[in-house]
């Protein structure tokens, strides 16, 4: 059998103080198997030793095929299980973090490698952004989801607790930092550890991406209908679909966040700010509890499941302000739906308690709710302040 070809995606930033921070994601079926050649490059130096923060459900056997990569190169290891649930985001599991590498004497030259999805991603990058007031963190995700946008860009953090005692709300990724990794190494063939769950949920922002791809820079405007073609495929895990797929996403994504590291564009230049479409919506919902599917079976929602909601809403939102007509709605129905994502819910609070939730994200700006709703098919904008009739009627969209 041919084998699969490997992909590099180069992600340039300016140098700091001297120091190129520029990286490599290199994809392919079987690469975590390269990753002790690919570390010493990635870091313009040989490694002696690396705290590999993991995701503790993972196959043993990907474990070990970390751990040897690196025991081949002569990479010592050390290594900490972590449960891959958006509640242990929090300061508790950072400081075990922070714990490990100050009980082994980590310097600041010795790398933290992530190994998992984008909860492991999040906290580990966290973790070496903080400590010693920076380490190198290397990027090996083993979802979907993670492999497509949270393993790349340097975004870090951990859900915090806000509001008075009795009403208190987990506002996600409040705190955190920005912190480029040196390397990401998505091995497409981790993704066969993956449930079908999961592995659609990942698909949520692949479509997310289609989305917005005539709105960012960078040449790759047949995205929107090569996603609708392909979602079949990449759920049967087909490796050449799944290597294409990401390749191409993560190729949006680096262009994206080159131009706007920090989210510091104008609204009118959208920038990296475009990458939060249906996100505002999404983590209003996403730590709710009691919700459903209308067959009546229960849901606790995976942050994909949640993004998918949420680009239902923005389409409704958007329609409802006349910026795109029933088209769009529809076709982001029909990709979710295809990518087995729910585009209902049962059991969503009054709107009242949505606009108070949806209040708290972080994207907000002077008080101003933003929001990134559809123009067409694979445009987007950013709107400040909509009216929360058109909001309500977002969320009216996704009531089963």
């Amino acid at each position: 059998m041919t084998p699969l070809p490997i992909s590099r995606i180069r992600v340039s930033f300016p140098p700091d103080a001297g120091r190129d921070r520029s990286y490599e994601v290199v994809i392919g079926a079987g690469v975590l198997h390269s990753l002790g050649e690919l570390l010493p490059i990635a870091l313009g130096r040989a490694a002696g030793r690396a705290l590999v923060v993991f995701d503790e459900s993972l196959p043993r056997d990907l474990l070990k095929a970390a751990h040897g990569a690196l025991a081949e190169h002569g990479i010592e290891t050390e290594t900490l299980g972590v449960r891959a649930a958006e509640g242990e985001k929090s300061w508790a599991v950072t400081e075990a973090i922070l714990k490990a590498l100050a009980n082994a004497r980590f310097e600041r030259d010795d790398p933290v490698i992530a190994l998992g999805g984008g909860v492991i991603g999040d906290l580990a990058g966290f973790a070496a952004a903080i400590y010693r007031r920076g380490v190198p963190v290397i990027q090996c995700p083993t979802t979907l989801l993670a492999m497509v946008d949270a393993s790349v860009g340097g975004k870090t953090g951990v859900n915090f607790t806000v509001g008075p005692p009795g009403g208190e709300l987990l506002a996600k990724n409040l705190v955190g930092a920005f912190h480029q990794p040196r390397l990401v190494v998505i091995d497409t063939s981790t993704l066969r550890s993956l449930s079908p769950r999961h592995l659609s949920a990942g698909l949520a922002e692949c479509i997310k991406h289609a989305m917005i791809c005539g709105s960012v820079p960078g040449p790759d405007p047949g995205l929107t209908d090569w996603t609708r073609a392909n979602v079949g495929p990449a759920r049967s895990l087909d490796q050449g679909v799944l290597g294409e797929l990401i390749a191409r996403n993560v190729a949006l994504k680096a262009r994206v966040v080159e131009r706007d590291e920090r989210e510091e564009a104008a609204d009118e230049a959208g920038g990296r700010a475009f990458l939060n479409l249906g996100h505002t919506f999404a983590h209003a919902v996403e730590t709710l509890g009691g919700l459903g599917l209308p067959d009546g079976r229960p849901l606790d929602l995976l942050h994909g499941e949640a993004v998918a909601l949420g680009l239902v809403s923005a389409a409704r939102t958007a329609r409802v302000l006349g910026l795109c007509d029933l088209e769009v709605e529809e076709r982001v129905r029909q990709m979710l739906e295809a990518a087995g994502l729910p585009s209902a819910v049962v059991g969503l609070p009054e709107a009242r308690a949505l606009l108070t939730r949806m209040s708290h994200d972080k994207k907000a700006r002077g008080g101003v709710r933003r929001l990134v709703l559809p123009v067409g098919v694979g445009r987007v904008r950013i709107v400040a302040d909509p009216p929360e009739g058109a909001v309500e009627a977002g969320w009216d969209a996704v009531r089963g």
